[in-house]
């Protein structure tokens, strides 16, 4: 039987270093890899993060690479595959720099070696996030109540396998909740009963007991979870969330990366001086275009010099929005910027009953973006 492999990605992001530190806290018997594919385009702040997480991990974090450095006349990966695309910038409708520099990295590394991948999706969180069509590789979320990707849900809990799951439920409940939990095993999915609310039904019987039944239901197939005599994460009943993800990296030592930190900038309205504060919601490269325009500001001002380079890829038609960052760094525009998002976070914070928190701009933020760059 070939050995599985246990792989974590590092982005340089807030969620994937928790996740990384929780995963060498809390299953320091899996032998995980953890690995970054640097584009060569990132902030100081994301390789500073990535040092300090290299530390604490008492481990190295492999850099998979992209391009042969000795066989292209580029000097980092975004270059190289920008000269292969002749100039055409990367965009939501055309993200070429996730497959070539993040996700085809990722699956050469893992060849064809059972896998299985850890992401950080967070339990506040929803969306499914990466998961490979490579049938070697399987994807598990720590820190959501269920662990297990949507590939895996909609094959175990099919009206195929009803009797499979049925009879594991059988085996393994207590017999305090068999009852209960049979009800819900036992019933088929159909338009009144949902495979979103069957899953719902059973992890909220028991979540510990849905765990072993899918990897009990694992076994009997290929995936690389099958494979394994144990699996820590099935005895967790975790649910990270934001606050927890900050309290993780403050308590490890890594700390926040820098560019989540708010800083305060001034802004005219209606004749007075107002105080808002903006930072950057992601990770990334620092030219990322799905940044909102007030962390285009944040870059202008904070990073000057990487505001320049971004705008000299800005050529032969192509930009990384529709507004060019010429036109964005003249100071009128800058104000105006400003201003819309001073007046909308405070639209926000009055509608809210706690108050709107930088976390919230960062959740809200999070709605876009790829989900194997950001996690």
């Amino acid at each position: 039987m070939s050995r599985v492999k246990h792989l974590l990605g590092i982005s340089g992001g807030k969620d994937s270093a928790a996740l990384a530190i929780y995963m060498s806290k809390n299953c320091p018997e899996l032998d995980i890899e953890y690995y970054t594919c640097d584009t060569g385009k990132e902030l100081k702040e994301t390789y500073d993060l990535i040092d300090r997480l290299n530390s604490v991990l008492g481990k190295e974090i492999v850099i998979y690479k992209s391009m042969d450095d000795a066989n292209s006349p580029m000097k980092n990966p975004f270059d190289h595959f920008l000269a292969i695309y002749g100039g055409y910038l990367p965009s939501p409708m055309a993200r070429w720099c996730t497959n070539k520099m993040k996700l085809e990295p990722f699956e050469e590394h893992v060849g064809d070696a059972p896998t299985i991948s850890y992401v950080g999706i967070r339990g506040d969180e929803n969306r499914e996030g990466y998961v490979s069509k490579k049938e070697n590789i399987q994807t598990i979320f720590p820190f959501r109540k269920n662990i297990w990707s949507e590939d895996v849900i909609k094959k175990a809990l099919s009206n195929s396998n009803l009797e499979v799951i049925s009879s594991f439920y059988k085996e393994l409940s207590p017999e305090v909740i068999l009852k209960n939990v049979m009800q819900y095993a036992e019933q088929p999915i159909s338009p009144k009963f949902t495979q979103r609310q069957k899953l719902n039904a059973l992890i909220d019987a028991d979540v510990k007991l849905f765990n072993k039944v899918i990897f009990e239901f694992l076994k009997t197939t290929d995936y690389p979870v099958g494979k394994l005599d144990y699996f820590h994460l099935v005895d967790s009943e975790d649910v990270i969330v934001l606050d927890d993800v900050f309290k993780i990296l403050e308590d490890s030592g890594v700390g926040v990366p820098a560019y989540y930190k708010p800083i305060e900038y001034e802004v005219e309205i209606d004749g007075e001086i107002k105080r808002g504060t903006y930072s950057r919601s992601r990770s990334g490269c620092f030219f990322c275009f799905y940044q909102q325009k007030i962390e285009w500001v944040w870059l202008l001002e904070q990073h000057p010099d990487l505001f320049e380079k971004a705008i000299e890829y800005e050529k032969e038609g192509y930009t990384w929005m529709a507004e060019r960052l010429e036109e964005l760094k003249k100071p009128e525009r800058v104000k105006a910027i400003k201003k819309e998002h001073y007046l909308r976070i405070n639209r926000e914070k009055s509608k809210s009953r706690t108050g709107q928190s930088w976390q919230d701009e960062i959740l809200q933020a999070e709605g876009e973006g790829c989900a194997s760059c950001f996690i």
